[in-house]
């Protein structure tokens, strides 16, 4: 039985998709994937982390801006388009030379975790992002419970992570000084779960 024919694309053929396209679409060596929808926690977190930290960002005068997840991200080593739920980047915007809406040096990253894209984005997702010189910080927020991992680059090759737990808790979030309470992270959410244990740190 012959094998199905997986049709690639070009990245010029993906542009011309993504800018006709209803919804949001990630490129990956020829490959074009849709992406799933989110839910209602997913929306109101992404809206909650992204205006938290264009208000730190502004209260402290910094030269960096927060940016939604509705820009991309090309990555040249991974030959990937991949969207964040928000990034931060620091100084001037820098973009795909083919691409003027493709970022290519975001210093912090941030991803809302579901069900269907957790293992993803903490696996093959990060592993992308590593790739890009300026990237520093990875933030992973649950959707479902007030549990958020800060990933920060303390050198070339040493990734530190910390567990922040509870909605009294804040995460601080080096690579732009800035601290951001979990109960604003998820202030308006719904049925949110307690976690299951709770670290003392």
């Amino acid at each position: 039985m012959a094998e199905k024919q997986i049709n690639l694309y070009s990245i010029a053929e993906y542009l011309e998709f993504e800018e006709n396209s209803e919804v949001k679409n990630e490129y990956e060596a020829g490959r074009i994937m849709a992406m799933s929808g989110g839910t209602l926690n997913h929306g109101v977190i992404d809206n909650n982390i992204n205006t938290e930290l264009n208000n730190s960002l502004k209260k402290k005068g910094s030269n960096c801006i927060a940016v939604n997840g509705d820009v991309r991200i090309w990555i040249e080593k991974a030959d990937s388009f991949v969207y964040p739920d928000g990034m931060i980047i620091c100084g001037k915007i820098e973009t795909y030379e083919n691409d003027k809406n493709a970022v290519i040096n975001p210093v912090l990253i941030v991803e809302v975790l579901s069900k269907s894209t957790g293992s993803y984005d903490r696996g093959d997702k990060f592993h992308k992002y590593c790739s890009l010189p300026s990237f520093k910080e990875y933030v992973l927020i649950d959707q479902n419970k007030p549990v958020i991992d800060v990933l920060f680059k303390e050198d070339s090759s040493y990734w530190k992570m910390a567990t922040t737990i509870g909605l009294d808790k804040s995460i601080i979030l080096n690579s732009i000084n800035c601290e951001i309470q979990l109960s604003d992270i998820y202030q308006n959410t719904q049925g949110l779960n307690a976690p299951p244990f709770k670290l003392e740190l």
